[in-house]
């Protein structure tokens, strides 16, 4: 493994699950920290462990994201890590969900994250270096009954980063996908009594995250699946 070469990170969509395990993994790497989210007040706590900076933005809007990044590169310097983290859950049987509603979700989980990674490159080009990180789910490589419109914004954040992975890679910029494949335990959500280890540990998910960030350029990977050790598949 090569020694961690980053500076700031950018996590959007932040939370108390996931991207609070990889909040206090990067910082504890040395990394500066910015958490974003459409509510930063419910952050303030991660935020205190971590030192982090916290930003108000909603994904799924162009001029927001524009003014985050900008935001971020006045408070923290340009991110040279960049977590995509966000996604729009809606279930329901197919021939009852509102369009509307399934546009926003999609629009959240897919267009966010291409409006993300739009701001990043355009910075990490310049550079000749970066890193931006997408985080999938089962439902990017496999749709479920009553689950339409998450399966089709992971599966098109796949596609995405896939892509951004072919254009970005001969420019420095290492692109990689995560398909999370499980429920992850976080406050409030763990296991059953009878089904002990059947949920991710959120930490060790952030482990993995770190170990594609300090891959050598020379063997990079665009995408990585995790589950839990019990399940079959």
């Amino acid at each position: 493994m090569s020694k961690l070469r980053f500076t700031t990170a950018l996590i959007i969509g932040s939370g108390a699950g996931l991207s609070a395990s990889l909040a206090r993994l990067l910082a504890e790497q040395g990394l500066k920290v910015g958490l974003a989210a459409r509510n930063p007040q419910k952050l303030a706590s991660l935020a205190a462990q971590t030192r982090a900076k916290t930003f108000a933005c909603d994904a799924a809007d162009p001029a927001q994201v524009e003014a985050l990044f900008a935001e971020v590169d006045k408070a923290l310097g340009p991110p040279d890590v960049v977590i995509y983290n966000a996604s729009g859950r809606l279930r329901g049987p197919l021939v009852d969900l509102d369009p509307e509603d399934v546009a926003e979700a999609i629009a959240v989980t897919a267009y966010g994250g291409f409006l993300v990674g739009q701001q990043a490159a355009r910075r990490m080009v310049k550079q000749g270096s970066g890193a931006i990180l997408f985080t999938g789910a089962t439902a990017s490589i496999k749709g479920y009954p009553l689950s339409a419109p998450f399966a089709m914004g992971k599966f098109a954040l796949r596609g995405l980063a896939q892509s951004m992975a072919r254009e970005l890679g001969p420019q420095g910029i290492h692109v990689a996908h995560f398909v999370i494949d499980g429920a992850i335990r976080n406050p409030g959500r763990s296991e059953p009594a009878d089904k002990p280890d059947s949920m991710l540990d959120p930490d060790a998910i952030a482990r993995s995250y770190l170990d594609i960030l300090m891959q050598p350029r020379s063997a990079w990977s665009w995408e990585l699946e995790v589950r839990p050790w019990v399940e079959k598949f």
